[in-house]
């Protein structure tokens, strides 16, 4: 009896222990309120310094935060591309007309010098520029001394007779027809002229007697021993 009722009773836990434990679950809150007290202090006191690390932490979750990522949305449709107009087939040209044939212009012949007939005893009034007769036409040319072409007529001054070039014998006599022929070029080239008919026109030329304020080309040309009087008579050659 006595072991049954011993074995039926439990042990009292010691007051000693459930005081400690007692004690020490009431003493934890107290700690933490003041740790975390004293952690406030210490944050206030040195906030300025605190205050830029907080920034530095908390702005990248803000701009996380506040820049939202774009959304795709599905009711916009999508850009439309814009394509080349096409390039307009040109108009087929229209077929001109052809030009009409060419007619060929017949060519142009060189218009002769009518010769003014003068009746004998009248006066003639001549001026142009005189050159040296060549193959072409003869319009206004010396041929020889006594010889020379005035707008086409054939002139033969009537009062003098002077050797041919194409005829001349021997030396002097062809000398001294170039020296006739050069004189007469430049007295026609000096001025205006005048001519008197001396006899009927034939084929060898118009028998005229040239002058100039009255002096006679013939007369001038026999002085100077490049001319002789009609009909006389001698050779050129010595």
């Amino acid at each position: 009896m006595a072991k049954t009722a011993t074995r039926g009773r439990r042990k009292a836990p010691a007051r000693g222990k459930s005081r400690a434990r007692s004690g020490g679950g009431g003493l934890l809150p107290w700690a933490v309120i003041g740790i975390a007290a004293i952690g406030g202090i210490l944050a206030h006191d040195h906030w300025k310094s605190i205050q830029p690390l907080l920034a530095r932490q908390t702005a990248p979750a803000t701009r996380e935060t506040a820049e939202p990522r774009p959304v795709a949305r599905r009711d916009v449709p999508p850009k439309q591309v814009a394509l080349a107009a096409p390039t307009p087939k040109a108009a087929p040209a229209t077929p001109q007309p052809l030009p009409p044939a060419a007619v060929p212009t017949p060519a142009i012949q060189p218009v002769k010098a009518v010769p003014t007939a003068i009746a004998p005893g009248t006066a003639q009034t001549g001026t142009a520029a005189f050159g040296y007769c060549g193959q072409g036409a003869h319009i206004n040319c010396v041929g020889d001394g006594g010889v020379f072409w005035y707008k086409g007529e054939k002139i033969v001054i009537a009062d003098m007779a002077s050797p041919i070039v194409d005829r001349a014998r021997c030396d002097d006599e062809r000398r001294i027809a170039f020296a006739a022929k050069s004189r007469l070029l430049a007295l026609l080239n000096a001025g205006p002229f005048t001519m008197n008919a001396a006899g009927k026109t034939e084929s060898s030329g118009a028998p005229r007697v040239v002058s100039r304020d009255g002096r006679s080309f013939g007369a001038q040309l026999i002085n100077e021993g490049l001319a002789r009087k009609p009909g006389a008579g001698g050779a050129w050659c010595a």
